[in-house]
């Protein structure tokens, strides 16, 4: 049964002062207002709640189980305000965040050490997995923002682009050279001839980066009977050091290998253009204050910039 909250907050303030005289200094509005919503209480409920006296007022036995339950959901209903103030005051929330094992080690950690600097009361969750999981979770409402590559259809989701990346094929130079002892080569090695031979390491199909490199990939090196499938990208750099095969990799996230020599960069057999990663979030969580306020530190405070000397293959 409702009734108006109004007449429960009246109810509440004369049991607590035991006096209408008092409840109406207290609420700023007059004894017979006071009476008449007690009145109006007591007929909707059916029942004495009060026993007048010319001392003032006292409860009945029924008016003393109403009382208990009002007087503790009151109480809730300031517990409640008072961690809104608190939460407004510090910060507090929820934030959730999907992104694949290999961007979150190398794209998301210098965004996240930002945004918990800025908001240490915000708590956030991060859950590691597929892209393509990713975007259905963030579609569905079960995630807050996603870290992805840009979708060919953005569909119901808007999406931030951070920088490009450059898919690459590396190796080490111990594999070439035992490969070219295993052909015994004669004639002069071609991109195409190592490709026709090496052991070619991918990411297994249902990752939106392999089907991005699938698409431009010939049929043949495609359909090789020394194809690797992994999971992640990260295997795929082990695998490439510890001379499996030639890896298809992101060029970032082996500059450091590169660098140092443990791996070296082959020429693409085919063209592979740029792509663009970046933050995407469903429309209805766009509107979330802790969403807006982590895009906003995107857009205010880069925490990594592509390299513009960054070397080619």
């Amino acid at each position: 049964m409702e009734h108006n909250l109004n007449l429960y907050h009246i109810f509440h303030t004369v049991a607590k002062c035991g006096n209408i005289s008092a409840a109406a200094g207290r609420l700023f509005i007059s004894q017979p207002a006071i009476s008449k919503s007690i009145s109006r209480l007591e007929q909707s409920l059916g029942t004495v709640l009060f026993i007048r006296s010319s001392r003032g007022v006292s409860l009945t036995p029924e008016g003393e189980i109403l009382f208990r339950q009002v007087d503790a959901a009151f109480a809730s209903i300031r517990l409640g305000e008072e961690q809104l103030r608190r939460a407004g005051e510090l910060g507090l929330g929820h934030l959730s965040i999907g992104v694949s094992t290999t961007l979150c080690r190398y794209v998301l950690l210098p965004y996240l050490r930002a945004y918990i600097h800025a908001n240490p009361h915000i708590r956030i969750s991060v859950s590691c997995q597929p892209s393509y999981q990713t975007m259905r979770a963030l579609e569905n409402g079960d995630l807050d923002i996603g870290l992805i590559g840009e979708p060919s259809k953005a569909g119901r989701l808007q999406f931030y682009p951070l920088r490009e990346i450059q898919d690459i094929f590396v190796t080490t130079k111990t594999y070439l050279e035992n490969l070219r002892k295993r052909s015994r080569i004669e004639h002069k090695e071609t991109t195409a001839s190592i490709f026709s031979r090496a052991a070619l390491l991918l990411l297994d199909k249902d990752n939106l980066t392999r089907q991005y490199v699938d698409q431009y990939l010939p049929r043949d090196i495609l359909e090789n009977d020394r194809l690797i499938e992994v999971s992640t990208m990260d295997l795929l750099i082990e695998f490439a050091k510890i001379d499996m095969g030639v890896a298809c990799v992101i060029s970032d996230f082996v500059r450091e290998e590169l660098e140092n020599g443990k791996l070296i960069c082959l020429k693409s057999p085919v063209p592979i253009p740029k792509r663009k990663i970046g933050f995407a979030c469903g429309k209805q969580a766009g509107e979330s204050r802790f969403v807006k306020n982590f895009f906003s530190l995107i857009s205010s405070k880069p925490v990594y910039t592509l390299d513009s000397t960054e070397k080619s293959c």
